[in-house]
């Protein structure tokens, strides 16, 4: 038998993407509904409150937009920063050489750490960049708390220490998407200002430069969201129905289980 191309189904054997539950299929089977009705924006505000869960915040406000982690950079970066702005990016992996690479597209200022791939962010350069910054030039700081492509786990609650021993006003903006849900991820108590999976959350501290950045953005523009969000109708555009089910019945798997489960609070040092 060509065990290969014999029927059934495809599983993944990669860091990602990931293999889906079938509970989240079956959600994610149906047809279009009226996001006007009463029905869509009830379960958007279940799950507005249900994200925050899961990112480990009380303080952070979710976008829940239908893309992948690049939208949701793009989203994190654009309302955020504005051209020109300094942005201290750490390279320890294809995905965090990814994200630079999208930051130079943006037209940022990008201060580019190298770091050993294999290893985490070097904390010393960025100790070294942020007591050299009176002027406090760095707007903002890019890392990945997990990279992808080489399993290594990011101390960001080091990262969030060196902010603060040096008083520095700069955003701390971090990749968690092969983490959030399978390690410790404490947006709040690590003083995390934007945090990206597949959507993003920000805090207000982010919320506040938003309404002062320059970059172009109209799709991820966190403004309109923010706006239907007090309106009670949730959506400035069209919503994806399949997805929010789909999310719905994944956050459901993993309260059942319970998220202590899934994130074993694993931190490994740089």
């Amino acid at each position: 038998m060509d065990y290969v191309n014999a029927p059934g189904r495809n599983r993944f054997f990669v860091p990602g993407p990931v293999n889906i539950p079938d509970q989240v299929i079956r959600a994610m089977s149906r047809n279009n509904e009226d996001y006007c009705s009463l029905a869509i924006p009830a379960l958007k505000k279940v799950l507005l409150k249900d994200v925050k869960k899961i990112f480990k915040t009380t303080t952070g406000t979710p976008f829940l937009f239908p893309t992948t982690g690049t939208g949701a950079g793009e989203s994190a970066l654009t309302n955020t920063l504005s051209p020109g702005d300094r942005i201290v990016s750490f390279v320890i992996g294809q995905l965090s050489l990814l994200w630079i690479d999208q930051q130079q597209c943006l037209k940022f200022n990008i201060d580019v750490v190298e770091c050993k791939w294999g290893r985490g962010a070097d904390l010393d350069v960025l100790e070294s960049k942020l007591a050299s910054d009176s002027a406090h030039t760095i707007k903002a700081i890019f890392t990945v708390h997990n990279e992808t492509a080489t399993g290594v786990t990011n101390n960001l609650a080091k990262v969030r220490q060196l902010l603060d021993a040096y008083n520095h006003p700069a955003l701390l903006l971090v990749d968690g998407v092969s983490s959030i849900c399978t390690l410790d991820f404490s947006m709040d108590k690590w003083g995390v200002d934007v945090a990206i999976i597949g959507f993003v959350v920000a805090i207000p501290k982010a919320i506040e430069a938003s309404k002062i950045g320059k970059s172009l953005r109209v799709f991820f523009d966190w403004a309109d969201y923010l706006k239907f969000y007090k309106l009670g109708t949730y959506w400035p555009y069209t919503p994806s129905i399949q997805l929010l089910y789909g999310l719905s019945a994944a956050l459901d798997l993993i309260f059942e289980e319970g998220l202590e489960q899934w994130d074993p609070g694993v931190i490994l040092e740089p």
